[in-house]
């Protein structure tokens, strides 16, 4: 049986390390006590390492087939770098904030695929522009998503699932987007949308740097933006935080300790963003890509939503995001997926066995993608 390890225990790495191991032999590691044992509850062996200590990473996925990345995204960057040096193949949702077409040379020269960003979005729905570029000329992409509880809770009325390091990140990184074939940057949290959704009501979009690597890779799509959703009122909170400091990395006095604010705030406010047991969530996503397909006008419009399943306690993001992941993995391990050095998620897409395969593999768990067109 082949043997995979999973890099990180926390919601998400959980979930994919539940889902892979009805098919193979999974491992998941990570430092944090709490988190291993709910792994282990399930038969999932677990191993206890900082995955920060790239020496000893590299001796220990020496054993294994493929490796799953499920860590914060400040880690994911040197994590992947150690994987490639190791040799291995590779299916991450980490989004660390680098490009990851740095390490592309060195995964080539090892002769490793090394999936990145490969989740709800980024990942499936570059996974679906990835399947439609190959077969139309694209005028037009606009990917609204978003994860939200479903009881509304005064102040921030969200909850996170996510690092909240890795959320907050989200909200001061500036946010690229293309339009008129020209790349323009913008402030998280700007150009705030009202937009109605059936099945949740009226949420929020605003500007976030979701596109990551389709700017690079479909440079020939001249429309392309993705925004976050959040319920009304809840971006005002955050621009104060932001504005008044809250969110910054750079290192302040008090009383004679150097501290960043975003860790104080992180500290601070992952209580409040944590879901408490029982509480569901819900992830909802519009896609709607438009242009030309054989000399005709076309538009498809894709729409997820997806709820937090009660039956097996798993959270929607978990399962929006991890088994996109979890399906890339059966993918690179069986041998479908073979291209080598750094592959974001729409290389996946452009073979219509692999986009049909991922599709039915989401849908058999009960992620189903509304199709218009």
């Amino acid at each position: 049986m082949k043997k995979i390890i999973v890099l990180g225990a926390g919601l998400v790495g959980k979930a994919m390390a539940i889902d892979l191991a009805k098919n193979f032999d999974v491992t998941s590691a990570d430092i944090n006590d709490e988190a291993l044992q709910a792994v282990a509850v399930h038969g999932i062996k677990t191993l206890k390492i900082d995955l920060s200590d790239h020496g000893q990473l590299r001796t220990i996925l020496q054993p294994f087939d493929i490796v799953v990345g499920a860590v914060p995204g400040f880690m994911g960057l040197q994590n992947a770098k150690t994987v490639i040096e190791a040799g291995k193949n590779m299916v991450d949702i980490s989004f660390f904030p680098e490009d990851p077409f740095q390490l592309d040379a060195l995964a080539k020269k090892n002769n490793v695929t090394i999936v990145t960003d490969c989740g709800v979005a980024p990942g499936m729905g570059n996974i679906i522009l990835g399947y439609h570029h190959q077969r139309m000329k694209i005028n037009s992409y606009e990917c609204l998503v978003g994860g939200l509880p479903v009881v509304r809770e005064w102040p921030y009325e969200y909850k996170a699932v996510f690092s909240p390091i890795d959320v907050i990140e989200e909200y001061i990184r500036p946010a690229r987007y293309v339009q008129n074939s020209s790349v323009v940057i913008k402030e998280a949290l700007s150009d705030p949308e009202l937009i109605h959704f059936d099945g949740v009501g009226t949420l929020e979009s605003w500007n976030s740097d979701g596109l990551r690597s389709l700017i690079t890779t479909m440079p020939d799509i001249p429309n392309m933006i993705e925004k976050t959703l959040r319920y009304p009122g809840c971006i005002e909170y955050l621009r104060v935080l932001r504005e008044s400091g809250f969110f910054s990395y750079d290192e302040i006095d008090v009383k004679g300790v150097k501290i960043r604010p975003v860790d104080v705030t992180a500290k601070l406010l992952f209580p409040k963003w944590k879901l408490k047991p029982g509480e569901e969530e819900f992830t909802v996503m519009r896609i709607v890509l438009s242009g030309e397909e054989n000399g005709k006008p076309k538009t498809y419009t894709y729409q997820l939503l997806d709820r937090t399943d009660k039956a097996t306690n798993t959270l929607s993001m978990a399962r929006t995001t991890g088994y996109t992941c979890t399906a890339a993995v059966h993918l690179v391990l069986n041998e479908k997926f073979t291209r080598k050095g750094i592959c974001p998620p729409e290389y996946l897409g452009e073979e219509e066995s692999h986009f049909g395969f991922i599709k039915k593999y989401l849908a058999d768990r009960g992620v189903v993608y509304r199709i218009s067109a």
